[in-house]
């Protein structure tokens, strides 16, 4: 059985520690811990790891995140994944810093990345994990507080929901989303 899991971000060095970037940050973290390394391919950086029998396929897209559904699409279709097996890693400014949240599917919210996914793949009927970033922003200040960097505390506090997240995604592959939204969505 293959997954695609779905890390959202831009790429490039000024959007490297910022909120936005969290799902190349959390897809970094469980590649760090499974020993792989990235490779530059089609629209995306990916990598590939064996897990409980499971194919896991990380992509972090490189099309920047308002254009994430073209690396989504293109993966989804390459590697012959149905979207029931794709988990995007997305941020979300409407949970407290730190709060995870699997979901089956939902709206966009606003988001341009998952907008750009649900046109590109037909809708909104595939699996999200939220990482909140929290919602510490002044009126019309939103974009400079998602592409803004993580403060010295919140970086602090970044491993241990990041970790969480990781185990989220592996559940995710193997003991199927209602089991693993039951188990750690609190």
């Amino acid at each position: 059985m293959k997954y695609l899991i779905v890390g959202l971000g831009n790429i490039g060095m000024e959007y490297e520690l910022t909120r936005h970037n969290v799902g190349f940050l959390i897809l970094d973290r469980l590649a760090d811990k499974e020993n792989l390394s990235w490779s530059s391919d089609r629209l995306a950086f990916t990598c590939l790891f064996q897990y409980k029998g499971r194919q896991i396929h990380l992509i972090k897209p490189t099309t920047y995140m308002n254009l994430s559904g073209k690396a989504v699409n293109y993966w989804m279709n390459t590697l012959k994944i149905p979207k029931e097996r794709v988990l995007v890693v997305v941020d979300d400014i409407a949970l407290p810093f730190g709060k995870l949240r699997l979901k089956a599917k939902g709206s966009s919210a606003g988001h341009n990345g998952l907008k750009n996914i649900e046109e590109l793949t037909g809708g909104q009927n595939y699996a999200r994990l939220r990482f909140g970033i929290g919602d510490d922003f002044s009126k019309g200040r939103q974009i400079d507080y998602v592409l803004g960097r993580w403060t010295p505390k919140e970086i602090e506090d970044l491993p241990g929901p990041m970790d969480q997240a990781g185990e989220m995604i592996t559940s995710f592959c193997t003991l199927g989303l209602e089991r693993t939204m039951n188990q750690y969505n609190r």
